[in-house]
């Protein structure tokens, strides 16, 4: 039952991050050339993400367009009405800083590689997550940070500039096309060497998090984040993905979806996006301290997996029971 929920490697190789920050932080001109390294590998991990998407999948249109809605509307509009709502808890329960982390969690978009794996553990339509999961992160790069700036300047926990739109458009928009572009001369190849696209994945999301925590306790986070903070962090998280999961379900049930498609909704709708918040949070939020930003997506990310595995394989054994009920039912009949 406990190995259901046990972290995988890369949730330890952040913690890890993490601690190597706490004890020996990036400092002076290894700073500076340690973060140009880090740009660097961002760029080639949405050059590889561009090269890998199929463009049948980029551009496939919204054949089941109530699910994609759905999906998008849990992303793009619950979770940020859901964010505006916690502002209640500052700063008497949360500091501003970790409610803008909050609010940029809130806006991100949706994972491609475990809400698409989630679906396919739990009989979902595998399809439809590929195109939604996918179709996320592509507007997510346009609706994120517009959202976050709209959301900051409402709150008061400040605004996003126009050169940090810019940097998501240069950064991470310009190497994705570039990926497109070259998709079909370098797909079959990175087909080939999946651990090329996982190793710059997992590589640069943990240059980008020891970069950050390293300028938070240069600056002193370890001072201003006591254990209260961590604990109201968690219950945050907690309640961000049971309220999401719960709406997303019943939503499905209501419209009369089929469990296929529930799943789908639900995995896709409830997940927030490491790969694509770390970077981003970088770009976004370039010269400010965002290890207090990106910490609460963390935490949302090590949650949704061990819930989400969870939820899958209920779904999965429920799928297997009722299968193995119909030969029993049929040879009754008989």
């Amino acid at each position: 039952m406990f190995s259901r929920f046990r972290p995988d490697v890369f949730i330890l190789l952040m913690i890890a991050s993490v601690v190597l920050a706490s004890l020996l932080p990036a400092q002076g001109s290894f700073t500076s050339a340690f973060g140009t390294a880090t740009n660097l590998a961002i760029a080639l991990l949405f050059f590889l993400h561009g090269a890998r998407l199929s463009r049948a999948t980029v551009i496939a249109g919204m054949t089941h367009w109530r699910l994609h809605f759905l999906v998008f509307s849990s992303t793009f509009v619950l979770f940020p009405i859901l964010g505006l709502a916690l502002g209640l808890l500052v700063p008497s329960v949360l500091p501003a800083a970790l409610y803008a982390g909050v609010l940029f969690l809130c806006v991100l978009p949706s994972t491609v590689q475990s809400s698409i794996a989630f679906t396919a553990l739990a009989g979902g339509n595998v399809p439809a997550a590929v195109r939604s999961a996918s179709a996320s992160n592509i507007i997510g790069m346009f609706l994120t940070p517009l959202l976050v700036g709209l959301l900051l300047t409402k709150t008061g926990n400040g605004a996003v500039s126009l050169s940090a739109i810019e940097g998501i458009l240069l950064q991470l928009l310009a190497p994705f096309v570039a990926g497109q572009a070259l998709q079909p001369l370098l797909a079959g190849w990175l087909g080939r060497h999946k651990w090329l696209t996982t190793a710059v994945d997992r590589g640069s999301i943990l240059m980008v998090i020891y970069l950050a925590f390293s300028k938070a306790m240069v600056s002193g986070l370890r001072q201003q984040l006591p254990a209260q903070s961590l604990a109201v962090l968690f219950a945050i998280a907690a309640f961000l993905l049971s309220t999401v999961l719960a709406i997303t379900i019943c939503a499905s049930r209501f419209l009369g979806f089929s469990r296929q498609d529930e799943i789908t909704v639900a995995f896709c709708g409830s997940h927030k996006s490491l790969a694509s918040g770390v970077p981003m949070a970088n770009v976004i939020f370039d010269g400010q301290e965002i290890g207090a930003i990106v910490l609460p997506l963390m935490l949302y990310h090590q949650l949704q997996l061990m819930v989400c595995a969870w939820l899958a394989r209920r779904y999965a054994e429920r799928r297997a029971a009722e299968k193995a009920l119909v030969p029993g039912t049929q040879e009754a009949a008989e």
